[in-house]
């Protein structure tokens, strides 16, 4: 049974720019509503006032915490107690205390979009694993500045073919880029929180998480951010790594500790790294940004009109399925048994 009824609002945290007219259809299933805070204090402070209240589900986009920060415990202590479901636009949820919304009375039920990010973010993983193998930010940016190839040439670069590529978080983005790995004639190994089966892993060789350092040519981080994996790789795992390995990074900035990343970098230990998220983002490493031998790409792994519209669309379908069936499309990983 869904949540349908007089009085019921949906709040928009955020802007839709694509899919404007799948929101606009919502207004059949309530009152749309519109949050008219500039910050994090006012915010708090129209919902301690009351003027959410009534709200029965809410839109997030990964960039409304630059007005209603984090959705962590003290911001959802003071969420409207009408409130039943939140539909963040993004896989990566972790903007969101899902221990907060668990803990509250009424369950706050939330929702990502987890697969429909796989192809746009595995195919930036995929440039960023041939620009660093292939060192070619040097090289561009000697051209801009009218140098050609620069003088002293850059290092020549590594082919992919015959490369072992680690892959760390086996997950739907992981999986993605397996097969685009191989389509470049790489061999992939990878490492997970439980093994796959055959025909979920594409046949890709399971390994240990010492394993995957020691042997890799390539490492890719593809793993959610949460207590367990924040600088899961630092320097202790550099030391395990190969000599000249390769190290790229779509999934959080914070999976890496990035003072770690640079020091293997300046000792060579890592030949070259490729960026699309950082630890502080949007401030940079400064570390990073001096470092010829990284591509860095500011976050734009779903920066496609194609992905971003299939997001927006994805997360207000969790809205009308919360709405009018009671249960959201795809709950995240922490709320799929209730």
């Amino acid at each position: 049974m869904g949540s349908v009824g007089a009085g019921t609002k949906i709040l928009l945290l955020g802007k839709i720019y694509h899919a404007p007219k799948t929101w606009e259809a919502l207004s059949e299933l309530g009152e749309l509503v519109y949050c008219t805070a500039t910050n994090r204090a006012e915010f708090l402070q129209q919902c301690r006032d009351g003027k959410y209240d009534g709200v029965v589900a809410i839109y997030r986009t990964f960039t409304s915490a630059e007005i209603t920060g984090l959705f962590d415990e003290e911001l959802v202590s003071v969420l409207p107690s009408s409130l039943k479901y939140l539909a963040h636009c993004g896989a990566g949820y972790d903007q969101i205390d899902v221990h907060a919304c668990n803990a509250r009375s009424p369950i706050i039920r939330v929702s990502n979009v987890p697969t429909a990010v796989d192809d746009a973010t595995a195919d930036v993983n995929m440039f960023l694993i041939i620009g660093a193998l292939r060192n070619f930010n040097t090289g561009m940016n000697a051209l801009r500045e009218g140098k050609w190839r620069g003088s002293p040439a850059p290092p020549l670069g590594h082919d992919p073919q015959g490369k072992v590529l680690g892959i760390l978080g086996m997950g739907g983005i992981g999986r993605n880029l397996k097969k685009k790995a191989e389509a470049f004639g790489m061999k992939v190994i990878y490492h997970n929180r439980r093994q796959l089966s055959e025909e979920l892993s594409g046949g890709a060789q399971y390994v240990t998480f010492d394993e995957l350092l020691s042997t890799s040519d390539v490492i890719s981080l593809n793993l959610p951010l949460n207590k367990n994996t924040r600088h899961i790789i630092s320097k202790a795992e550099f030391a395990k790594m190969k000599d000249g390995v390769v190290v790229v990074n779509t999934a959080r900035g914070a999976v890496m500790d990035e003072s770690a990343l640079v020091e293997a970098l300046d000792s060579g230990k890592v030949f070259s790294a490729g960026l699309d998220v950082f630890e502080e983002e949007p401030k940079i490493h400064p570390g990073l940004v001096s470092n010829q031998n990284v591509i860095l790409v500011p976050h734009m792994g779903t920066w496609t009109i194609e992905t971003l519209t299939a997001m927006e669309e994805w997360a207000i379908e969790n809205i009308r399925s919360g709405l009018e069936k009671g249960k959201l499309k795809s709950p995240v990983a922490e709320q799929i048994d209730l």
